[in-house]
């Protein structure tokens, strides 16, 4: 008679089990696959979109803020390069923090059938993002250079600010993918909450144009830390973001720490509720 596992939900808080995610990293690079195949199959233009993207969209900021409203681009760069870098990196983190939102209950009949570590999922949804942000980020380098406008060496550390921005995005979507299993109607937040972002990030406008007084307070938004640090990587005029950039770090560091904890807390209910 063969042996019968059973599967019993931890107790209380418990601290997310890394090795038992590093043992189902097969199944996290599967999930990466599926969901590249999904979103390009039987697509037009397929992953082009994702340079179309944010080029279609620096177009239209270039000429309505940039032509039309005067809207200065800051560290001595043409504007549509200065829209279109911060468009690239806007998109990629946007985009991660919604796939790793919808990703549980986009995965709601995988949870059900087959137990797994539930945070593979939301883990596996960053990533095509970053797959994405490659041939986005190569084609806006280009059309920098076109400009006449060359990359400083610390271009170099740009790799290092990508995993940074990841992590802030798994980190928040840690949180509300754990938390649209019981409430769907984040699904609905989401969207807004980027438009709004959208707004309040100095991607098609620089830092500087903010407030001296409202400034502390902007610079809470992690992503603030993270566009300065990107231009101070791409500009050669671009300064030093000095303080800012301990805020994502820091923000990457609790969002992580935070989000682990209350989905792997959230989890034990997912096969039940979704």
């Amino acid at each position: 008679m063969a042996d019968t596992r059973v599967i019993v939900p931890p107790r209380g808080w418990q601290a997310p089990n890394l090795r038992e995610l590093w043992d189902y990293r097969d199944l996290a690079f599967f999930l990466v696959k599926r969901d590249v195949s999904i979103r390009y199959r039987q697509t037009l233009i397929g992953t082009v979109w994702a340079i179309l993207q944010p080029l279609l969209l620096a177009v239209v900021f270039s000429v309505f803020l940039g032509h039309y409203a005067k809207v200065p681009s800051g560290a001595g760069v043409p504007y549509p390069v200065f829209a279109l870098t911060g468009m690239v990196m806007w998109l990629y983190f946007s985009q991660a923090m919604q796939f790793a939102s919808d990703s549980t209950v986009a995965s709601r009949e995988l949870i059900g059938k087959v137990w797994f570590p539930r945070m593979v999922i939301p883990i596996a949804a960053v990533l095509p993002p970053a797959i994405d942000f490659v041939p986005a980020f190569l084609i806006a380098l280009v059309v920098q250079l076109a400009y006449g406008v060359v990359p400083p060496v610390q271009i170099l550390l740009v790799p290092v600010l990508v995993v940074v921005t990841l992590m802030v995005a798994l980190g928040i979507g840690l949180w509300l993918s754990a938390l649209n299993v019981r409430y769907r109607d984040i699904r609905l937040v989401v969207p807004f909450l980027i438009m709004v972002g959208l707004f309040v990030t100095p991607i098609v406008y620089p830092f500087d144009v903010v407030p001296d007084a409202a400034q502390p307070i902007y610079a809470l938004n992690p992503m603030v830390g993270v566009l300065e640090t990107y231009r101070w990587m791409l500009f050669p005029d671009a300064g030093w973001p000095g303080a800012l950039l301990a805020i994502p770090l820091a923000s990457a560091a609790v969002l992580l720490v935070t989000g682990a904890w209350f989905f792997t807390r959230a989890e034990r209910d997912f096969a039940d509720v979704i």
